[in-house]
């Protein structure tokens, strides 16, 4: 191990660093949330589903946003052609294609006119809070943080095959052609995931830099959980 600038507290090595992202990650990640849970032991109500995806849809049109904002801070022309590769994922190369678009036939799936998404007229306060300081967070943080914060794709391609795999079995009334979103994600999740944590463990050599790292991904993780806080908490009876 190395000495952080401070020389009091020893660096990790990049495998150690590794380990405590993914620990981090796996422990905090957001399929643990009870709402999740009980979406994939198809506990929901189909009101319940139309809430959360109309309400996640505010956080997957700010995907791209805050990508760019990292865009922006990376160096390198490789590093920018790389990362805009995940801004073409959500928005489409051409017209009708990309994340997004999937994300709207996914709304039409279980019964959501597309104007209602896009208006975002059942936006829930909470929900729009958590994903603007996301965004902030990206835009004001450095590289290695806003790159950092999005390692919880290390989780993404997992939660996305439990969806596969349960959707068909729990609510037979979506539409198969609108869990296009959820086979997407797999591969990309994959990708994106190990691009993301190749480059904070080249970056952070420093016990400090580590740790803002692993702070990053505990609040990318504070962001999807406060999310679903909003949704679960209008979704109960009261």
């Amino acid at each position: 191990m190395t000495a952080d600038t401070l020389g009091t507290r020893p660096a990790w090595s990049p495998d150690a660093l590794e380990a405590h992202l993914r620990e981090l990650a796996a422990m905090r990640y957001h399929d643990r949330h009870p709402f999740n849970r009980r979406m994939h032991q198809g506990e929901l109500s189909p009101e319940e589903l139309r809430r959360w995806v109309a309400n996640r849809f505010y956080y997957q049109c700010n995907i791209p946003v805050k990508d760019a904002h990292i865009l922006a801070k990376l160096a390198l022309p490789a590093q920018r052609r790389s990362w805009l590769r995940r801004i073409q994922d959500h928005d489409g190369v051409t017209e009708g294609d990309g994340g997004l678009e999937r994300w709207l036939r996914l709304g039409e799936a279980v019964g959501l006119d597309r104007e209602e998404l896009l208006s975002h007229e059942h936006l829930l306060p909470g929900v729009r809070l958590a994903v603007d300081g996301y965004v902030n967070f990206c835009r004001h943080g450095t590289a290695l943080e806003a790159v950092a914060s999005s390692l919880t794709e290390l989780c993404a391609p997992n939660i996305m095959l439990t969806r596969l795999e349960t959707f068909p079995l729990h609510y037979p009334w979506i539409d198969a052609s609108g869990l296009a979103y959820f086979r997407s994600r797999v591969p990309q999740g994959r990708r994106d995931g190990s691009e993301a944590l190749t480059w904070v463990k080249e970056w952070a050599v420093t016990r400090d830099q580590q740790e803002r790292a692993l702070a990053a991904l505990s609040f990318k993780c504070d962001v999807l959980w406060a999310l679903l806080d909003s949704v679960a908490l209008r979704s109960a009876p009261r």
